[in-house]
């Protein structure tokens, strides 16, 4: 089958496609957006968030054919246009919360969506939003420390902009 939907603002087809194929392995395999990591394929890990319709989703989980005429967000799709980077993601750089990366762009699609629902988010707030998302390497602290430093800067942002 043909599947039609947006990729990271932009309209895109997929030929070939077995409808019941995950979203994750069309993203990665047949559109080249390698962003999204595939690591448990049960969504345990998070590490393959992606946004389908502006609501963060495991694409493992998802089959390929329900994605028809609707809007998909990679990690890849979080980038600004501009500066190159997002502003979670420039700070997860900052941060330090970046070490092998594996469960980086599920991370980063995580705090994205939490910041843009909560930009001030207590360290409780932060916990329950990456519950869902495992990570081996960075221990959590430096995650925290990113998300932290994320919600300063986007606040920090927006009080510029009001004045």
């Amino acid at each position: 089958m043909r599947v039609t939907f947006n990729a990271n603002g932009r309209p895109v087809e997929a030929d070939d496609v077995w409808e019941g194929e995950s979203l994750l392995f069309m993203l990665r395999e047949r559109l080249g957006l390698p962003g999204s990591k595939n690591a448990c394929e049960q969504g345990e890990c998070g590490s393959c968030t992606v946004y389908l319709d502006g609501a963060p989703v495991c694409s493992c989980l998802v089959a390929a054919g329900q994605v028809q005429d609707r809007e998909v967000r990679t990690v890849e799709g979080l980038a600004d246009d501009e500066s190159g980077l997002d502003p979670v993601q420039q700070a997860f750089i900052d941060a330090g919360a970046v070490q092998c990366g594996f469960c980086t762009p599920g991370l980063l699609v995580q705090t994205h969506d939490l910041l843009e629902r909560e930009p001030q988010p207590s360290d409780s707030d932060i916990r329950e939003a990456l519950s869902g998302n495992l990570c081996r390497c960075t221990g959590y602290e430096k995650i925290m420390d990113a998300v932290r430093l994320a919600s300063a800067r986007k606040c920090s942002d927006a009080s510029e902009v009001s004045q």
